[in-house]
């Protein structure tokens, strides 16, 4: 044995045995490491374990894993156990039980794994209809991610080097890998994106559309790239939105008749935007037929030209 053999630690090893393929052997080492109550090793190495079972294909036996990495309560791997929980029985189509790992989760309290969490859980109550949690736990995902972007600089760096030993462990969970990807700052600024652009949608699709153009305001001080231009598109919506409640709030008021009739005018116009052909066809007809006729041709100019 070399001595560069002797100095490689035991989590190396399974690492790079199961890089290499060999599970079974990474799958030995890790089960050792996990079941020694007082390692200092045993959250990670279960978690690890946890992510090797699962790539062979034994669902129990890493979930056995990832619990009792989770009974650790380690602030980093005791979370990544949970969200390895969770994708586990999302996956399945156990809804009930994702939601408690999820939870757990929010019970470890990490705050680079809270908004991750949080947006589960949204995603999670909008499949069943609860729209009412899926904006409270939206708008948590928005909260806490917001308070983990304004922690001090040392947080900051304490949260990269924690994500950067979580990859060369090779036990960091592969279900977070889309909200690290791209944000210097972090998952928690990825989270609180995609919270406000799914709160924004739910807030237009329940007739809000001013309060989801607040959301999205406050998102665009955290965004940058393609993200900022996805608020930005989404905030544009919101804005027609607003603009077709308003065009339509000024017909309701009854004004005079070139007023009216280019809020019908802008009404039709905007509408097909937002894919609403059949409502715009409506709004000219009630433009066209109108019983004043000084409106009614007032709208037919505005029809034709």
């Amino acid at each position: 044995m070399t001595f560069s053999e002797l100095e490689t630690s035991p989590l190396d090893t399974a690492r790079r045995l199961a890089e290499g393929g060999d599970l079974d052997g990474a799958a030995a080492i890790l089960a050792e490491l996990a079941a020694q109550p007082d390692s200092p090793d045993r959250a990670q190495a279960a978690v690890g374990l946890a992510v090797v079972l699962d790539q062979r294909g034994d669902v129990e036996g890493a979930r056995a894993a990832a619990r009792t990495a989770l009974a650790t309560g380690h602030p980093e791997f005791a979370a990544q156990a949970a969200c390895h929980l969770a994708q586990g029985f999302e996956r399945e189509g156990r809804p009930e039980q994702a939601r408690g790992a999820w939870q757990a989760v929010l019970g470890v309290g990490t705050p680079a794994y809270v908004p991750l969490a949080h947006l589960a859980l949204a995603r999670l109550a909008g499949e069943v209809g609860d729209y009412d949690e899926a904006e409270a736990e939206l708008r948590a995902a928005i909260e806490t991610g917001h308070r983990d972007l304004s922690a001090d600089d040392d947080d900051e760096r304490l949260e990269n080097e924690h994500y950067e030993n979580a990859g060369q462990s090779g036990a960091g969970e592969r279900a977070l890998d889309d909200a690290r990807a791209q944000d210097a700052r972090g998952p928690a600024a990825e989270a609180r994106v995609h919270a406000a652009q799914q709160l924004a949608d739910l807030l237009i699709e329940r007739e809000e559309p001013g309060e989801a153009a607040d959301v999205l305001i406050d998102a665009l001080e955290a965004a940058s790239g393609d993200d900022a231009a996805r608020l930005r598109v989404q905030l544009g919506i919101a804005h027609l939105e607003m603009a077709c409640a308003e065009f339509a709030g000024a017909l309701e008021e009854g004004g005079e008749a070139q007023v009216s009739a280019l809020a019908i005018e802008l009404l039709a116009r905007t509408l097909p935007l937002r894919g609403r052909d059949d409502a715009a066809g409506q709004v000219w007809a009630y433009g066209l037929d109108h019983q004043d006729e000084t409106l009614a041709a007032e709208v037919r100019l505005r029809y034709e030209r």
